[in-house]
């Protein structure tokens, strides 16, 4: 989940099997398969996290966080605000 190419070879993007997502490098939980929904990005995109500490972020520039494990800090992404589902949630 942690090493996403824009440019095609994404392969949790269209998976939407039942289960948890957890951290590449350290297993920490991050996402259920019940928050994920499609978007048009090559990234998967989730509408909350497991707990509230599961990740962590930080403002990259305005509007856009970088998203990090919030166990051991392996980058997962981005979270860009008011990008989403109707309801306004972020996507990670």
């Amino acid at each position: 989940m942690s090493f996403c190419a824009f440019f095609g070879g994404e392969h949790f993007k269209d998976h939407f099997k039942p289960g948890i997502y957890v951290c590449s490098k350290c297993d920490h939980q991050l996402f259920s398969s019940r928050c994920k929904y499609e978007h048009s990005s090559p990234w998967p995109a989730f509408t909350e996290t497991i707990r509230e500490d599961s990740v962590s972020k930080y403002e990259e520039r305005p509007g856009a966080y970088k998203v990090l494990c919030g166990k051991c800090g392996n980058g997962l992404g981005h979270e860009f605000v008011n990008d989403g589902p109707s309801r306004g949630v972020s996507r990670f």
